[in-house]
């Protein structure tokens, strides 16, 4: 919910379903009414933008709104349809259903037919609608029934039908600054009418930045946290007045603004940014952003798979011991569980960072597939074949097979790629790590397989 320092006497039009209760949550009474009282979002509402000029010239179309909890999307959807002069007919997807959908659409065509009055509406939720219930909408919105306004945290690249897609603009909403929940914090102390100016507060510097930091953008959150500790606040200064100090909000908030979804954009985000820290061999961002994600609840397991195929991705055989550390940690918060075992994915953690990297072994194994893919699987050769009947061996199997055992250095000169591969290298150690090694070792081996071809035959 964003909001803009406005007179609270003004007389502009009432958003349509909003209510006016003294009774309501702070965050319900202080929902801004107009473009003027709305905050944040400059990108999308700043003076001559796209969005705001649609909305001043009555010219919205369909569109989705997409951002975190607390931004102001169903009150910019409230917003939209007082400025458009059109009902506003709002939906929750986690209970409504095609049957409801039908009901607000049997009304639009009503309302449209006795009085040319047009229905906006809105879906809360959007991603959480199935794929039928989604495009159950799409007809109303190619006949201009409706104007739809969809609502979502999700990425609605994964969420949204792509029919529906294609026929709705996606806008993206941002958190909110610290300055704007701040001002938006200011407002709601300062108002008589709808915030708690009749209450004789005062929020203490220490009381605000607690509060600011611990809403993470999100106004609702902060507004609901406020007036949970306007009400526990107990102390008052010399001049009788309640003071909220950031014990009290603090105590009031219990928790910080939660803006991590284990099945949302978060939970990929945060995973993403901890691959690519470790990646980077920078161990105090790995280490940050996997504890974010273990505090937020994140399934410990899931961080050990990433860690897994980390080892093997991006380190590989410039230290083979990473993979051993990975397995021993996911092991051990199988054994142990949580929240002891972060200590042992931390441990793992850091260690892949700071191993020598190397993806060789990753670009080794991508030639494979796309040669296994898009060549002719020829068969095996004869000679790299058992013959354990006679048949076979009558057939040539296991023929020529030049066992490496046998010779001094282990090392035979014989192919063993089919023939149409044959020459093709896919594996190319780094010099970082123990690969510096395997690299010499490799030079060397192709040097006496070379001098071994190159030998006269005997007889």
């Amino acid at each position: 919910m964003s909001h803009r320092t406005a007179n609270i006497e003004s007389t502009h039009k009432r958003v349509p379903g909003t209510p006016n209760a003294s009774s309501e949550p702070l965050a319900s009474r202080m929902r801004p009414r107009t473009l003027s009282e709305y905050v944040g979002q400059e990108h999308l509402l700043g003076p001559g933008r796209l969005l705001r000029r649609a909305i001043e010239q009555d010219a919205v179309r369909s569109c989705i709104l997409w951002g975190p909890p607390g931004t102001g999307k169903t009150t910019l959807a409230r917003i939209i349809a007082a400025e458009s002069n059109a009902h506003f007919s709002p939906l929750s997807a986690v209970s409504a259903g095609v049957a409801d959908l039908r009901r607000v659409v049997s009304e639009a065509q009503q309302r449209r037919t006795a009085g040319g009055e047009r229905t906006l509406l809105f879906v809360d939720e959007i991603h959480r609608f199935n794929k039928s219930q989604q495009d159950a909408i799409l007809p109303y919105v190619e006949d201009g029934t409706v104007i739809f306004i969809g609502a979502t945290t999700e990425n609605p690249s994964f969420e949204v039908n792509a029919p529906l897609l294609s026929r709705a603009r996606v806008f993206v909403l941002h958190a909110l600054t610290d300055e704007e929940i701040a001002a938006i914090v200011a407002q709601a102390l300062a108002d008589p009418v709808r915030g708690l100016g009749e209450q004789a507060l005062r929020l203490t510097d220490e009381g605000r930045a607690a509060l600011v930091n611990l809403a993470n953008g999100d106004a609702r959150f902060a507004l609901n946290t406020l007036e949970i500790a306007a009400l526990a606040a107990d102390t008052t200064d010399e001049a009788g007045i309640l003071v909220i100090t950031d014990e009290t909000v603090m105590e009031a908030a219990q928790r910080r603004a939660a803006v991590y979804d284990q099945g949302g954009d978060a939970h990929y985000d945060a995973i993403s940014a901890l691959h690519k820290s470790l990646r980077d061999s920078d161990p105090d961002a790995t280490l940050y952003w996997m504890g974010r994600m273990l505090e937020s609840g994140e399934d410990p397991l899931f961080v050990a798979r990433r860690l897994v195929r980390a080892a093997s991705e991006d380190i590989g055989l410039a230290d083979p011991q990473a993979l051993v550390v990975a397995m021993a940690a996911q092991q051990a918060v199988h054994f142990i569980g949580m929240p002891e075992g972060a200590l042992a994915l931390a441990e793992a953690a850091m260690y892949l960072a700071v191993a020598p990297k190397s993806n060789a072994l990753y670009r080794a194994y991508k030639a494979v597939q796309a040669d296994v893919a898009e060549t002719r699987n020829d068969p095996v050769p004869l000679h790299l074949r058992n013959a354990p009947t006679g048949l076979m061996k009558g057939l040539g199997y296991g023929k020529g097979y030049q066992y490496a055992h046998d010779t001094t250095d282990a090392v035979v000169a014989q192919e063993h790629l089919p023939a149409n591969l044959r020459g093709r290298r896919y594996y190319e150690p780094t010099e970082r790590g123990v690969e510096a090694r395997i690299s010499q070792r490799l030079a060397e081996r192709r040097e006496r397989i070379a001098a071994l071809r190159s030998a006269p035959k005997e007889g």
